[in-house]
């Protein structure tokens, strides 16, 4: 079990009537029980699956439903229709329920028993009748879910519920996620800026900002000695050249002052039960620092980059929205093998047919996309408020396939752009020590690149190598913002065309409301 996921929930609840006499609903819940055991023992789906029970009447259904919107542990509801179960009972219950809906079109039986199928038989197995009966209510309430078709056993079918069960599980977390931002904005930026109030409405998260003064109280409260055996720790972590150990060099003291930065975004997120932060390099603390010994001597990017790797949002330059975005593939993916990661595109290689984007940033980028050990390293960075040597982790990513995905405010709405991209293994950076990745955008680099910009996409990103669109798509139904999907078939008109109509779905969806 995954430890995120160890103690939820997700409910199953199956549509039945008592037209067909108790004995009936006898075996529609034997049935149900074993299918939800088999699912379970199945070993691929990453949230267990809890059996509610046959639901036969209005009561029944708004009852298991109002129980599921109000349990903590339960962070979605799937629905099955095992015979005939008529959809108006199911109105009160949809509206009670706000939490994810799965609506699995799948039967008990694999085949049809063509020698001994009788009458019975067919008014007890009539899932192809009672869920078309069901999914017209969803489509009549405009009711936001995800549909599932196939087998129950099928790896295929549960690898859909898979997926969504992961959405959903991070959807619950979005729930009571807290961001902190120390320090504002970079001056001017449109793009990572937002509406913070309309993003706790539909996206669940809380954003607060703590000055960097409030900041350096914990500061203040780490102790040399921890600060020294987390150092420590780093040295035993990562390869690196000896001349770092060297308490007496700078070098030492840059990874010393790092340790001590990274202890106190520790201490800060712990005591205000956060899970992600953003930071800039305009705002660091004390001016002279390197007299005072009291602030961050450059921005903490080893910390970050650590922090990352443990589940905490991060977002660049006060960047709040991919701060809490990441969390949310951080928390999709737990279980998975290769990895997430904030990034920013960086720089261009404009080489025809093999151009690509180098993605990087100055120091923050998560070590799970490492293709090799990261290296524990000191270099000079010219840039904010301190320009002073840091310490960071230096590495290239893995190659592969890959989804990114950011969050863009269009004023009044909220846009999920989502771009499939194939990371390349680039060239050596001797002179650019940082953390970095390559990647081609799908469909190709040209049509890519400016699909992303039409659809306003951020110059920050949340990649991951184990998600697909699949889990995208079911984000933003669940959220129920817009969604651009950039892949293998996007051609620029497609894109023109997608936008404009959305443009006016949601335009004529604000009027209508």
């Amino acid at each position: 079990m995954i430890k995120e996921y160890q103690n939820l929930e997700v409910w199953f609840v199956t549509g039945a009537q008592l037209l067909y006499g108790g004995d009936a609903v006898v075996q529609v819940d034997g049935h149900s029980s074993e299918m939800v055991a088999g699912m379970n023992a199945s070993g691929l789906l990453p949230v267990k699956v809890v059996y509610k029970g046959t639901a036969n009447s209005s009561s029944e259904v708004l009852d298991v439903m109002s129980r599921a919107e109000n349990d903590s542990r339960c962070v979605g509801v799937i629905t099955w229709m095992h015979t005939f179960s008529p959809a108006k009972m199911w109105i009160h219950g949809l509206q009670a329920l706000h939490k994810p809906l799965l609506h699995l079109h799948t039967q008990y039986n694999k085949s049809i028993p063509w020698d001994t199928m009788d009458m019975d038989f067919m008014n007890l197995n009539q899932s192809a009748h009672g869920d078309r009966e069901y999914a017209h209510i969803l489509a009549r309430m405009r009711k936001n879910h995800k549909t599932v078709v196939g087998y129950w056993k099928d790896p295929e079918t549960l690898g859909h519920i898979a997926v969504w069960e992961r959405v959903a599980a991070a959807w619950a977390d979005s729930k009571d996620m807290r961001i902190l931002r120390f320090g504002d904005q970079m001056n001017n930026v449109a793009v990572t800026d937002g509406d913070k109030v309309e993003a706790e409405m539909r996206l669940g998260y809380h954003v607060d900002y703590v000055p960097f003064s409030e900041l350096m109280t914990y500061f203040d409260k780490v102790s040399d000695a921890d600060v020294d055996a987390l150092s420590d720790e780093y040295f035993k972590e990562y390869s690196h050249s000896a001349e770092l150990e060297d308490k007496g060099s700078e070098p030492y003291r840059k990874i010393w002052n790092s340790a001590k930065a990274e202890l106190t975004l520790r201490a800060i997120l712990k005591d205000k039960n956060a899970k992600g932060f953003t930071t800039n390099f305009d705002d660091l603390g004390d001016v002279n620092v390197e007299e005072t010994c009291r602030g961050f001597d450059q921005i903490p990017g080893l910390a970050s980059q650590r922090l990352m790797a443990e589940g905490y949002g991060f977002g660049a330059e006060g960047d709040w929205k991919s701060a809490a975005l990441y969390r949310t593939v951080w928390f999709m993916t737990r279980g998975l093998p290769e990895g997430c990661s904030f990034l920013e595109d960086y720089t261009l290689d404009l080489d025809g047919q093999n151009s690509a984007i180098l993605q990087a940033h100055m120091l923050e980028i998560c070590p799970l996309i490492a293709a090799d050990e990261p290296k524990l390293e000191v270099h000079h960075l010219g840039i904010g408020v301190r320009k002073t040597k840091t310490a960071r982790l230096v590495f290239t990513s893995k190659t592969g396939y890959g989804v990114t995905a950011t969050i863009v405010d269009m004023g009044g709405r909220f846009r999920l752009v989502v771009n499939e991209v194939d990371c390349i293994k680039p060239k050596p950076l001797p002179k650019l020590p940082v953390a970095s990745a390559l990647w081609v955008p799908r469909p190709n680099f040209e049509i890519g690149a400016a699909a992303w910009m039409m659809a306003g996409g951020t110059h920050h990103s949340c990649f991951s190598y184990d998600l697909t669109p699949e889990y995208w798509e079911d984000y933003s139904e669940i959220a129920d913002i817009e969604m651009i999907r950039i892949g293998a078939d996007t051609t620029l008109e497609g894109i023109r065309r997608d936008l404009r109509i959305n443009e006016i779905y949601y335009l004529l969806g604000k009027a209508l409301k």
